[in-house]
């Protein structure tokens, strides 16, 4: 008896829920619309593959590390950082306000460090370039040779647009490095290198 209860009980709770249920399942006929022309049928189409980059030669990788120092420099000089940031790929946009940057930054103003050497000095890259396929990014790696500060660097440029766009930026003063380092060190750097 109370098995039967019971399943009189479920049942009469299972209808109450039902009639919910199936309003939402009802199928409202589609309201026809005249047929459209035919295409003549065509291969499909291969998924759109993310443009391949190529490294960027050497010259390129000096004026894309110039043209960002010297954007920077400017900013530091005049302390607006809207330039560097309009300049710079969506992703680092995104995150980073002209404020943001100024504050980052600040180390560098304070100091009164000028980078408008960058643009007599050859930079030396400490690491060879590095292309990063699946995210279309570089990595540069380096420094340049100023006195009585050097100029240390680490960039991320990101390709975007057809162009290399900044990505990623970190400048930090530093000692030179002494000649007698550089004295066995290849005349070409790594750039030249790849």
């Amino acid at each position: 008896m109370r098995f039967a209860i019971a399943t009189i009980a479920a049942a009469g709770l299972l209808l109450s829920v039902c009639p919910v249920a199936l309003a939402q399942e009802k199928v409202v006929p589609k309201a026809t619309k005249p047929a459209a022309p035919t295409k003549p049928s065509t291969p499909a189409a291969a998924p759109a593959q993310p443009p391949q980059v190529v490294m960027p030669d050497a010259e390129k990788i000096v004026l894309l590390l110039r043209s960002t120092l010297n954007t920077l420099n400017d900013a530091l000089q005049t302390g607006n950082f809207t330039v560097l940031r309009d300049k710079s790929a969506p992703g680092f946009r995104q995150v980073n306000t002209a404020a943001r940057l100024s504050q980052s930054f600040s180390d560098l103003a304070a100091k009164g460090i000028d980078l408008s050497v960058v643009n007599i000095l050859a930079p030396q890259l400490t690491d060879p370039p590095a292309l990063d396929q699946g995210k279309s990014m570089l990595r540069l790696k380096g420094y340049f040779p100023s006195q009585p500060v050097q100029i240390n660097f680490e960039m991320l440029y990101q390709a975007a647009d057809g162009r290399w766009q900044l990505f990623g930026l970190s400048v930090q003063p530093g000692a030179p490095v002494p000649a007698a380092a550089n004295a066995g060190a290849p005349a070409t750097n790594a750039a030249e290198r790849r």
